[in-house]
């Protein structure tokens, strides 16, 4: 499935996951799963995705599917996590063989940016996803995902959030909150932790 379109979507960071999931339940959403999430990053060697704010991302989704898909922050103003994005562009598709694909893209001259895992928790409710996201060392969030932002105001409204605490941006930005750049990480694993790249 290929589709191109400004995703309309906002995190709202450190929830507590168990209160959150309550007021999931008892406002009618259904939990969906429990996924683990790896992924990696390409860019061109000379980073030129990376300053227009855009990305490649190869991911297996931990539900026996794997998406490829290139991303773009749109109205990008700030790096560190201070100002929210206008929104963000996705245009993605599927593919069978997460390791052959990251193969293709090496083949072709680009270089894996960085390696990364999460685990996500995933509820639903009509045209509603919520995901509640997992990184090494971040604070858990929730990210809501539907069809206008008045929708998101009043679902987050629902399960005790503050429409004026959303954050509009990659979990990098959440990252560089806490002063962690990932541009200087090779690999963010709950294994491993955030290891920085040595070139």
């Amino acid at each position: 499935m290929l589709h191109n379109h400004e995703e309309i979507e906002a995190k709202f960071l450190n929830i507590n996951i168990n209160d959150i999931e309550q007021k999931l339940k008892e406002t009618g959403a259904t939990k969906v799963g429990e996924y683990f999430q790896k992924w990696t990053t390409f860019d061109y060697p000379d980073w030129r995705l990376d300053k227009e704010g855009a990305w490649i991302r190869l991911r297996d989704e931990g539900n026996g599917e794997i998406s490829l898909s290139f991303k773009k922050r749109l109205g990008m103003i700030s790096r560190e996590g201070n100002t929210n994005d206008q929104g963000m562009q996705e245009i993605e598709i599927k593919v069978n063989d997460f390791e052959k694909t990251s193969l293709i893209f090496k083949a072709m001259g680009f270089a894996v940016k960085h390696y990364a895992e999460k685990k996500r928790i995933r509820w639903a409710k009509q045209d509603v996803e919520f995901d509640i996201d997992i990184y090494p060392e971040l604070e858990p969030y929730i990210e809501i995902e539907t069809t206008s932002w008045e929708k998101i105001e009043s679902e987050a409204k629902l399960i005790g959030l503050n429409y004026e605490d959303k954050k509009i941006f990659s979990a990098n930005q959440v990252y560089a909150m806490k002063g962690i750049d990932v541009g200087k990480l090779l690999k963010i694993s709950f294994t491993d932790g955030l290891v920085e790249r040595k070139d």
